[in-house]
């Protein structure tokens, strides 16, 4: 009888390289507050940012996500044709098809890596995380790209008081590959679809058409908070006890940038040592989705405030709900 073969590769994996980029013009809470009859003090108490981060016109997600890649591999010592899988984080590309990754790929010389887009919104980058670890360790990858790219300004309302006041345009992105070492954490992921209705596209595509006008997005900020800091907070427990981890080992927290606010009750309920550096990137990036982690932990890198070997505790949480937890080691 044949045997069936399978591939098998290294016993790790580790992030080797991040890059992110954030969109060029810099809009100010009062740039924002009139439309939604609001003020600086009112936005910066409620959530935590003081400004946000918006690409132009000219710049679209494919644009993002190819300085973001660029710089990666830049960090990582590889260029595009070391790659083996290209992973697009996005809810903000227009096109169903093709997959922006695909277009990256050629973008960047990847040719002919396996490349798809991921549709999971503000935890997308973690679920790419997963994924890269997972490819990498099973041989069916040695180098993956995982790319967070956002492009939320192109889905604002600017009357909207629910989430679109929060909105930036950003992209974030890491190589994943093999390692000596474990370097990425068991992910915890899931969904509840129930919860739906709690963030949402106002159009579908057709009913945008017939309409005439984009779609934008909604919350039930409230409902959103309270699964934020009540649910989300034992999944990232959980995280860290299948790493062989406890809370006090942790160095770095980086939850997706969602709320200031958000993230203050999150380190109660995870009892984080008391020196953790905790990633608050939403106070002048705002909040960017798929690309909220990745940016707000290369900003932690490059302002010296985290550290080449720190564990860092990192969870995306967001529309369908969806959410996606993991502990690595940063490069």
């Amino acid at each position: 009888m044949t045997t069936l073969q399978q591939a098998s590769g290294p016993q790790y994996s580790r992030i080797l390289g991040l890059g992110g980029v954030r969109g060029e013009n810099v809009v100010t809470n009062d740039d924002v507050a009139g439309p939604i009859n609001s003020s600086d003090e009112w936005i910066r108490q409620r959530t935590g940012i003081a400004t946000r981060r918006r690409a132009g016109a000219e710049t679209d997600v494919l644009d993002l996500s190819e300085q973001a890649a660029r710089a990666a591999l830049e960090a990582a010592g590889l260029t595009g044709a070391d790659l083996d899988v290209v992973l697009v984080s996005t809810v903000t590309y227009f096109h169903q098809t093709p997959s922006a990754a695909a277009i990256l790929a050629d973008r960047l010389g990847a040719t002919p890596a396996a490349a798809y887009d991921i549709s999971a919104a503000c935890a997308g980058y973690s679920y790419g995380i997963g994924q890269a670890d997972a490819m990498v360790r099973s041989g069916l990858a040695r180098h993956v790209l995982v790319i967070g790219a956002e492009k939320m300004s192109d889905f604002i309302d600017p009357t909207d008081r629910s989430i679109s006041f929060l909105l930036g345009d950003g992209a974030g992105a890491a190589v994943v590959g093999p390692s000596d070492s474990p370097g990425i954490g068991p992910t915890v992921w899931g969904s509840d679809g129930s919860k739906a209705p709690l963030i949402t596209q106002t159009l579908s595509l057709p009913e945008a058409v017939a309409a005439g006008e984009m779609p934008t997005l909604r919350q039930e900020g409230a409902s959103v908070f309270k699964w934020a800091v009540w649910q989300m907070a034992p999944v990232a427990l959980e995280a860290i006890k299948a790493a062989g981890l406890t809370p006090q080992d942790i160095q770095v927290f980086v939850p997706h940038q969602a709320n200031m606010r958000i993230i203050d009750q999150m380190i109660k309920q995870l009892g984080l040592p008391e020196g953790v550096v905790v990633g608050r990137d939403i106070a002048e990036t705002g909040n960017t989705s798929a690309a909220s982690i990745p940016l707000a932990v290369e900003r932690l890198l490059r302002e010296g405030q985290a550290h080449s070997g720190d564990l860092c505790l990192q969870i995306g949480f967001g529309a369908g709900l969806v959410y996606a937890a993991q502990v690595v080691v940063l490069p």
